[in-house]
């Protein structure tokens, strides 16, 4: 049967995107507590079709995928993306990959289950070079103060969360990333509890309200990324969750004049 997929095309129109998306696969994700993690991932996969082709075969990346038998780590997303772009001979080759990844925590109080959920996105792009870019969203709870007297427990809730997309040097942990994010959320919500790392309450000058606001967890989350020899480049974003509207604030870096 002749192939017409990869006979010439001589209209000269590139296509940017051409592929399959929203694929559910189960997956196993490197866990620094337990080596591996079994998840779910949805997957899209593209390439660019280049004008000299009229279009691509779309089974070859369900193929590509089954190749891998859902072993994913850091390593094989650059052996799947050097696969597309081989089997389907095209310029660049994107693989998206997003997946609920689940963490341990601590926690005293009894309607805590114990363990937190991210969000987690990976980017990875291959053309001339390769770029992959780790996106991970922590939620950021509403301070929980005990409850006094009887009644109900009172409900953590959610004040928003912190978008973090990250590009490093060498390689780094999920847990690390979700680590530093929380400690930042955390000493700002201690701060606008009412004292600061030195034990002395807001003033009229720093009050509570600003303390615990977009821009300053977005400052501090800058501070501690720029500080972290691992990671060459960052985007941080925070949303606070209002009745009918959200605000936020978007910080990129490695930019030392918008962080001090």
């Amino acid at each position: 049967m002749k192939d017409i997929q990869s006979q010439r095309d001589h209209r000269r129109i590139n296509i940017q995107k051409v592929g399959v998306k929203d694929i559910t696969y189960p997956v196993m994700v490197l866990d620094k507590a337990k080596k591996l993690q079994r998840t779910v991932a949805n997957f899209n996969m593209f390439v660019n079709l280049p004008h000299r082709f009229k279009g691509t075969h779309m089974s070859r990346f369900i193929e590509i995928l089954n190749q891998f038998h859902g072993e994913f780590d850091i390593k094989n997303l650059r052996l799947i993306l050097e696969e597309m772009k081989e089997r389907l001979d095209a310029e660049s080759a994107h693989l998206e990959i997003e997946f609920p990844y689940f963490v341990k925590q601590k926690t005293s109080h009894a309607n805590n289950i114990g363990i937190g959920e991210y969000e987690c996105k990976m980017h990875g792009v291959l053309d001339e070079n390769y770029q992959l870019v780790l996106q991970i969203n922590v939620p950021i709870a509403v301070p929980l103060r005990m409850q006094n007297g009887e009644g109900l427990p009172r409900s953590p809730g959610l004040w928003g969360n912190a978008v973090i997309s990250i590009q490093y040097r060498n390689f780094i942990w999920i847990e690390d990333v979700i680590l530093m994010v929380e400690e930042v959320i955390g000493q700002n919500r201690f701060m606008a509890q009412g004292q600061n790392s030195e034990g002395v309450s807001p003033t009229d000058q720093v009050s509570e309200k600003s303390l615990l606001s977009v821009e300053e967890i977005a400052k501090a989350l800058g501070r501690k990324f720029s500080g972290n020899t691992d990671i060459y480049r960052f985007s941080v974003t925070v949303e606070n969750l209002s009745e009918g509207y959200k605000t936020f604030a978007v910080l990129e870096g490695p930019k030392e004049e918008a962080i001090t």
